[in-house]
């Protein structure tokens, strides 16, 4: 029998697709619309067929058979930082495309990711609707949040909603979440603060934050954030969690001081706080891009820690 194959939606720089791919799993067709992710996505998954395009409008005759079926769809619409408006935004609706293709394809297995919010949006109304399409496809669900600190031995807070759909009953029941693990590591285990990097990287004395940064920043531990309401006064063991506007606005880049200054986190060290391998690479992107790609991937190991799961499920 040959490798599990996986079609995979919404597949962003393939955060996911690399969890499986380190289970043993085969991804063989991927989608996103967003050209930047899709020269990412490319440049680290040579052999997969990724077409770049709306998934609305790819008709699922395009889309090849797969034991699995995983998406990382939209989740501005259900998020506590944006608006909240789910289903009643474009966005939001993404999710019946990933029905759509499900009824088409028969996948024996379905894996869903998106923010914590998801399971409470509009009083449950919002998970109910995803569960009951499900169900009607045929599908028994399991669900969890699953943080990054928590289940991923990666020091960064992260909670995400995770779904997994079985067509099989008897798989069902051999499936079971991962439960939480110690957190060894720590951000001086993934960022190495003796290391010069790029000037763009460090504030300079005339930023407008720097003279504050420097009277909270006072040694070179933890982490420290701006947000909403100027520079944190907080400092963080782990790294606060990483968003996709690190792209739109700079100064949401997590922030530390090493050996030469105080400096942001480069894209590099925030794909690391996703759980990403060394080999992992950006080419052909702006930085914006790169650090939007960042805040909107997964956590690695906590999708693969559920993926080990799903292959036992699959093949006991």
């Amino acid at each position: 029998m040959g490798k599990p194959t996986v079609v995979s939606l919404f597949s962003g720089i393939g955060g996911i697709d690399l969890a499986f791919k380190q289970v043993g799993f085969e991804i063989i067709w991927a989608n996103d619309i967003d050209k930047f992710a899709c020269v990412t996505y490319l440049n680290n998954f040579a052999d997969t067929d990724i077409v770049c395009a709306d998934i609305s409008q790819i008709s699922a005759e395009r889309i090849p058979k797969a034991d699995v079926l995983v998406a990382g769809f939209p989740c501005q619409s259900f998020s506590l930082m944006g608006y909240q408006r789910g289903f009643k935004d474009p966005r939001g609706n993404l999710f019946f495309e990933i029905a759509r293709v499900a009824d088409a394809i028969k996948p024996k297995v379905i894996f869903l990711e998106n923010v914590r919010n998801l399971i409470y949006h509009d009083n449950g109304r919002t998970f109910i609707t995803i569960f009951n399409t499900l169900a009607e496809l045929g599908y028994e669900v399991k669900y969890d949040v699953e943080n990054a600190c928590t289940h991923g031995n990666i020091p960064q807070e992260r909670r995400r909603t995770f779904i997994v759909a079985f067509l099989n009953l008897e798989m069902l029941d051999r499936f079971s979440f991962p439960k939480e693990i110690e957190l060894t590591k720590s951000i001086d285990s993934i960022i190495n603060r003796s290391i010069k990097h790029n000037d763009i990287y460090y504030y300079s004395l005339d930023s407008k934050y720097y003279t504050l940064l420097n009277s909270r920043i006072i040694d070179k531990t933890g982490i420290y954030r701006i947000d909403d309401s100027g520079v944190a006064k907080k400092k963080y063991d782990i790294s606060p969690t990483l968003k996709a506007n690190m792209g739109t606005y700079h100064d949401r880049v997590p922030i530390i001081r090493d050996d030469y200054g105080i400096r942001k986190l480069t894209p590099y060290e925030c794909l690391a706080l996703q759980g990403f391998s060394d080999d992992f690479k950006f080419s052909g992107v702006p930085i914006e891009q790169a650090y939007k790609q960042c805040g909107n991937t997964v956590c690695v190991p906590v999708v693969k820690r559920i993926v080990d799961h799903i292959y036992k499920a699959l093949k006991e």
